[in-house]
């Protein structure tokens, strides 16, 4: 007999299953081209959202490198079937040369099916309004927003910053295990400068993102996301106000120049001109404009301050004459008889001054830039001592700044002769070091730190990257040179400058508590041959540019209180007191005056109308934003 209870359960066991019966039937009849669509046609991707990189900033918290809004439009392949048709619709409708649609087909066919690529970018409101209008028309293209690298400040920090730019298969090729990330196709990555160096600090760490999306590649809706991490902040030691005068002081020059804080270390300013806009190669530089870079004579790809390396000329003569001193072959009072020229081994070795300077101590060497008295110093310590004091005063020596191609220049010994060039050292190898020629070979930073250690004592080591929330200034070692020698080395760099007989008179600092010490350089690149001589060519700029010879000049200041160093190169610039000693003091001043335009009671009287006029010139090349405007004081 059947119980009530049993018919209950039985009879409720029978609607439940009806009911999965006709829901069944219901999804196997009536719905059935719904759910194919959704099986066939939609499915999960799985993106990666890219980091927002990091950003640049000078020391004062200006902006140097940054990141602005990118509206864009990306594709994948395996959404788009035709891509020739695709791509031929989406440039009615968008600017799209020839050589950006073969480029994107190219990403295409080398990517996975399913990657996106981008197509073109930098859109406008307007432009990305009409893809998205036409999407049943472009399958597998899709607008986005993103974020692309901007540089502010132009060229100023060209060098310095550097710029970014898409992996390239050499990127990939030269990591062991490759970010995911860098696989998205035209993901940039620091390529120089600081933006390379530093690319794994700025690059932070991608999310990601899982999507559903329909036959024509327009996602249906987000399942998932997972957000990454930004890249890091940087702060550089560089006052970007300052970098600018100094670049622009550099105007119509190939030439470099350095601006150190002698108390930490600090670059200030690392200018090297010409420059160029770093914003070209983030959006795709042009064949032209890349080709006008490379064919200029000037080099403005390169960074001068720590890649180019030049014969520090008369420069170099401070360490040959503490070499002197430490070797006690002489106590810098002794006098010395220049008659223009001294006979060394056979072979003539010529005076800048061909009539002589007469009797001159270590002084008036320096100030006067006496090359007899440094062969005759010279032959007495000899290449070892001066080689050794080379490197005590920074010299030849590789700095490790956050910076592409820095150079570690020449400092010769016996052992480098004989290593690189299989022969022995010789005397005249000597005396031509003695006045920074021959085989000596410096960069304008390691100038500049050699001047900061001539003014403090201290073997100052220079650092680009700082950390704004450091308190303690960095201490550097003692060079234990005896403070007799750094007063004679001092005050002879004095007289070079403030003496009237000193070959940077002319560039003097009148201004109460400014005045700087300093030494010009000269450094010959070519002599001019007999057959130039005959045929009336006796003066440097009789030369072609690039056959004359290097301008330099080095300085710190204020000369009893030092608080900058700074060093300056002109390629081809001809004579150092003449062309590099006016940039070098234009420079120093600003940086005493916090990067700007130096006030005209800093000159000498006679000198302010022309510094007027050259001042008015160069605030009308200035183009940086108001905040960096350089106002006279």
């Amino acid at each position: 007999m059947i119980s009530r209870r049993a018919l209950l359960l039985g009879g409720l066991q029978v609607g439940i299953a009806g009911t999965l019966m006709w829901r069944l039937r219901d999804m196997q009849l009536n719905q059935a081209e719904q759910f194919h669509l959704l099986a066939e046609e939609n499915r999960i991707n799985l993106r990666l959202l890219p980091p927002v990189r990091g950003l640049i900033y000078d020391r004062n918290g200006v902006l140097v490198a940054g990141n602005e809004q990118n509206y864009r439009a990306v594709m994948k392949r395996d959404d788009a079937g035709d891509i020739d048709l695709v791509l031929d619709r989406l440039s009615q409708l968008i600017p799209l040369s020839d050589e950006d649609i073969a480029r994107a087909r190219n990403d295409m066919l080398r990517n996975r099916p399913f990657v996106p690529v981008t197509v073109a970018e930098r859109l406008s409101w307007e432009e990305i309004s009409r893809i998205a209008a036409n999407a049943p028309a472009l399958p597998g293209v899709t607008p986005e927003m993103g974020l692309s690298r901007h540089y502010p400040l132009d060229h100023d920090m060209a060098h310095v910053v550097g710029y970014v730019g898409p992996v390239s298969e050499r990127d990939l090729a030269d990591l062991e295990t490759p970010d995911p990330v860098l696989m998205i196709p035209r993901f940039q990555i620091g390529k120089s400068g600081v933006e390379r160096v530093q690319e794994n600090r700025l690059r932070g760490r991608a999310g990601s993102q899982r999507v559903e999306v329909n036959a024509v590649g327009r996602v249906m809706r987000e399942l998932d996301r997972v957000e990454g991490s930004p890249g890091g902040n940087l702060h550089l030691t560089i006052d970007a106000r300052l970098q600018n005068y100094a670049l622009e002081r550099l105007h119509g020059h190939s030439g470099a120049a350095v601006v150190l804080d002698v108390t930490n270390g600090d670059i200030l300013a690392l200018a090297s001109g010409p420059s160029f806009n770093p914003n070209l190669f983030v959006r795709g530089i042009s064949t032209s404009d890349f080709s006008s870079l490379l064919e200029n004579e000037f080099r403005p790809l390169v960074n001068k301050t720590v890649q180019g390396l030049y014969p520090p000329g008369s420069t170099f003569k401070m360490v040959t004459a503490l070499a002197a001193l430490e070797d006690s072959v002489t106590d810098g009072q002794e006098r010395v008889f220049c008659p223009g020229h001294m006979d060394i081994s056979g072979h003539r070795f010529h005076c800048w001054r061909r009539g002589g300077h007469g009797r001159v101590n270590m002084t008036s060497a320096l100030s006067e830039s006496c090359d007899v008295y440094f062969y005759e110093m010279a032959q007495r310590c000899g290449i070892d001592k001066i080689n050794a004091m080379s490197t005590r005063l920074g010299l030849g020596v590789r700095y490790e700044l956050p910076i592409t191609s820095v150079s570690a220049g020449l400092n010769p010994s016996r052992e480098w002769k004989q290593r690189n060039r299989n022969a022995a050292w010789r005397v005249g190898d000597t005396v031509n070091a003695s006045i920074g020629q021959g085989y000596v070979l410096t960069s304008p930073l390691q100038l500049a730190v050699m001047t900061a250690r001539l003014a403090t004592n201290k073997a100052v080591l220079p650092r680009l990257l700082r950390d704004p929330t450091e308190q303690a200034e960095r201490v550097a070692a003692d060079l234990d040179l005896r403070p007799e020698w750094l007063r004679l080395i001092r005050r002879g760099m004095a007289e070079t400058v403030n003496d009237q007989r000193g070959t940077a008179y002319s560039s003097r600092i009148v201004g109460e508590g400014q005045v700087m010490a300093g030494k010009t350089g000269t450094s010959q690149v070519f002599s001019i041959t007999r057959a130039e001589r005959e045929a009336g060519i006796r003066r440097q700029e009789d030369l072609p540019w690039n056959r004359r010879n290097h301008a330099l000049f080095v300085d710190f200041a204020p000369m009893d209180d030092p608080k900058y160093a700074v060093a300056v190169v002109i390629e081809h610039g001809g004579g150092g007191s003449s062309t590099a000693a006016p940039i070098g003091r234009d420079i120093t001043l600003a940086a005493l005056h916090d990067g700007k335009v130096p006030p005209l009671a800093s000159y000498p009287s006679p000198q302010r109308n022309r510094i007027r006029a050259e001042q008015e010139e160069l605030e009308e090349r200035l183009r940086q934003p108001e905040a960096l405007r350089i106002s006279r004081a």
